[in-house]
């Protein structure tokens, strides 16, 4: 009995010695931490580029407090990288819809980064009730020409809230002087941002001290903005078929009102589902259109959806 409980006690304090090697080996020593970093997932400080601009207007990064901020945008979204994928989606969704009206009315490309980061181009709700993938308040819907109410809100039609969001920035623009502070009065208003420059006697927004929102707002598009036209730099990796791509449809004009969308859309050999998907502007299960206005409705060209 006595030969085994010393057997035991050596293969113990064999064990513990083993234990005690293993742990000095494995010790984060300067040496193998480094070696670990290779295999490891490593977070990177990013290079600011040294020019960046915003539809043409270069941003004055030699100015400390502009980089840092610069430097926070590009940081905060690159590393949200599931974020950043859905953008690189989305982007080839939508991107060919925006871009063409944009170059209608002569506004910079560089606006469509102005709604990604306005919705993440999602029909987003905003606390102060803004809707849509430009986040159009409901008074300037309605001044502008679009149909806001219960039944139809226009504001969820990307090519009529587009046509209203350049009319906007067209405003701005010839009031305040600049595109960025056009981009910057998207956000707070163009008497908001007139106001601002009137009380800290400046001329433009890199010049100007704002509150959170507004501050970081010219910062986050050209984040965007350097992400998107940049993928592999920031680390983003996906192939054309990764991304999505819109369902081809064509258009259907309705004059009169429709009882029941479920019944219409089984008409086109779709579901209620898929008709809202293409027309979030119908709010409800019905039309009203008791006045006889022309709408037009997107229904998707075949094949493209299965249903039962």
């Amino acid at each position: 009995m006595k030969i085994i409980q010393k057997l035991l006690a050596l293969v113990g304090l064999l064990s513990l010695c083993a234990l005690f090697i293993y742990a000095l080996q494995d010790a984060p020593t300067d040496e193998n931490f480094e070696k670990k970093l290779i295999n490891d997932y490593n977070v990177y400080a990013l290079q600011v580029p040294s020019y960046l601009d915003f539809a043409g207007e270069p941003m004055p990064l030699k100015s400390p407090d502009i980089l840092e901020r610069m430097d926070k945008e590009l940081l905060v979204n690159t590393y949200w990288q599931s974020n950043g994928l859905l953008m690189f989606k989305r982007a080839k969704k939508y991107f060919p819809i925006i871009e063409p009206i944009l170059a209608k009315h002569g506004i910079p490309e560089d606006f469509k980064y102005l709604a990604v980061i306005e919705s993440g181009l999602t029909n987003a709700v905003s606390p102060a009730g803004a809707r849509g993938i430009w986040q159009i308040m409901p008074a300037t819907g309605r001044e502008n020409g679009l149909e806001v109410n219960d039944n139809v809100d226009e504001r969820y039609h990307l090519e009529k809230s587009t046509e209203v969001a350049c009319k906007y920035l067209l405003k701005s623009k010839e009031e305040l002087g600049s595109w960025t502070l056009a981009a910057a009065a998207y956000n707070a208003g163009n008497a908001g941002i007139s106001r601002y420059l009137r009380e800290q006697n400046v001329k433009n927004y890199y010049d100007l001290l704002l509150g959170e929102e507004t501050g970081r707002y010219i910062f986050r598009i050209v984040a965007l903005k350097e992400i998107l036209t940049n993928p592999a730099k920031y680390g983003f990796n996906f192939r054309e078929k990764d991304l999505y791509n819109n369902v081809p449809t064509y258009k259907v004009e309705v004059k009169t009102e429709i009882h029941d969308f479920t019944k219409f859309a089984e008409e086109y050999g779709i579901n209620y589902k898929i008709l809202k998907i293409h027309n979030p502007w119908l709010r409800e299960p019905k039309l009203n259109n008791r006045s006889g206005k022309s709408y037009t409705i997107e229904i998707p060209e075949k094949g493209y959806y299965v249903t039962q």
